[in-house]
C-alpha cells in the first residue's frame, strides 16, 4: 500500500474535518426562536446511526483487504451522518436558554471529538503491520458508542438542564459542609488550632450552611415540580427565571467558599459576617424569582 494513497486518504480525511467544524460553527449561534424545535428524540435517533457507521467504518477499516475508494466512501457516509446530527443539534436549541443549549453543544462535542479520533487514527493505520494501531481501532469505535449513548441522559428541557445543574451546586455546596452526621467534623477539619469561642464561632458557620442546602433542596423540589409548565414553546420570562436561580445557586456557593476560608485562624468575624449577610440576601432574591415563576401568569401560559 502505497505513500500516495495515504496522501490521498488524508486529503480526504482534512476536507471532511473542515467541513464539520464549519458546521460546528453554526451549532455556536442561537437559532431563531421562530424557527420549528427538533425534538431531542430524532437527536437520540440520528446519534444511534452515527453508531452504526462507526460500527461500519471499524469493520472496513480493520480488513484485511482495504481498498481506498471503499475508505473514502465509507468516510463520506460517516461524516454526512455526523453532519445531519449537528444540524439536528442545533434545530434541537430552539428556544434552548444558556444552560440547556451549553449541554447540547457539550454532547455534540463529544460525538464529534470521538469520532474524529476514530478516523485520525484510522487513516494513521492504513497500510501498517502493527497490530497496536489495529487494536485500537475498535476501542475507539466503543468511544463513538459511548458518546452517542450519552445523548440519552442529556437533558432535552430548560428545567431539566437549569434543575441538573442546581443539584449539582447543592452537591457542591454540601461537601464543602463537610458530614453533618459529625459533631466533631469542624474540629477535625480545623485541628486543635481554635480557642472556645472560635469553635463556637465555627459552629455557627456550619448551621448557616445547613440552613442553606435545606433552602437549595426545596428549591430544587420546586423546580422539579416545574416540569409540567415547560413546553416546547417555552417563553423567554420562564426560562429567564430559571437561569437566574441557577446562577444565584452558584453565588451561594461562591459564598459558602468564602464563608470557609474565614473559618481558619485568624478568623475573619466581619468578613464572615458579611458572608452571611450576602448569603441570606441571595436567599431572599431567591424566593422572589421563585414566586414570580410560579405566579406570573405569562410566564405560565405564553404559548
Amino acid at each position: 500500500m502505497g505513500r500516495a494513497e495515504k496522501e490521498q486518504l488524508n486529503k480526504t480525511l482534512t476536507s471532511h474535518l473542515n467541513t464539520i467544524h464549519e458546521t460546528l460553527q453554526v451549532l455556536d449561534q442561537s437559532p431563531a426562536s421562530s424557527l420549528d424545535k427538533v425534538s431531542w428524540e430524532e437527536v437520540i435517533k440520528m446519534g444511534d446511526q452515527v453508531s452504526k457507521q462507526a460500527t461500519m467504518a471499524g469493520m472496513l477499516w480493520t480488513g484485511e483487504t482495504q481498498e481506498v475508494k471503499a475508505l473514502e466512501e465509507n468516510m463520506e457516509a460517516y461524516f454526512n451522518v455526523l453532519q445531519g446530527f449537528l444540524l439536528l443539534c442545533h434545530g434541537s436549541s430552539v428556544r434552548a436558554g444558556p444552560t440547556l443549549s451549553s449541554c447540547i453543544h457539550k454532547s455534540a462535542k463529544q460525538v464529534v471529538d470521538s469520532s474524529f479520533k476514530l478516523f485520525m487514527e484510522s487513516v494513521s493505520s492504513y497500510g501498517s503491520h502493527k497490530k497496536d494501531q489495529k487494536l485500537s481501532i475498535p476501542q475507539l469505535v466503543g468511544s463513538v458508542w459511548n458518546s452517542c449513548s450519552a445523548l440519552k441522559k442529556t437533558p432535552s428541557t430548560n428545567v431539566t438542564a437549569i434543575g441538573r445543574d442546581e443539584t449539582y451546586e447543592e452537591a457542591s455546596n454540601k461537601a464543602e459542609s463537610g458530614p453533618q452526621d459529625d459533631d466533631n467534623s469542624c474540629e477535625d477539619e480545623l485541628g486543635n488550632d481554635l480557642s472556645p469561642e472560635e469553635m463556637k464561632v465555627a459552629q455557627s458557620a456550619i448551621g448557616v450552611v445547613s440552613e442553606t442546602l435545606v433552602v437549595i433542596k426545596d428549591l430544587i423540589r420546586s423546580i422539579t415540580g416545574l416540569l409540567e409548565l415547560e413546553n416546547p414553546n417555552d417563553c423567554s420570562n420562564f426560562v429567564d427565571c430559571l437561569e437566574k436561580l441557577l446562577k444565584l445557586c452558584q453565588g451561594i456557593g461562591e459564598q459558602i467558599d468564602e464563608l470557609g476560608a474565614c473559618l481558619y485562624p485568624p478568623q475573619e468575624v466581619p468578613a464572615m459576617k458579611a458572608t452571611s449577610e450576602k448569603i441570606f440576601s441571595i436567599i431572599d432574591d431567591m424566593q422572589v424569582v421563585l414566586l414570580l415563576l410560579i405566579w406570573k401568569p405569562k410566564c405560565r401560559t405564553l404559548p
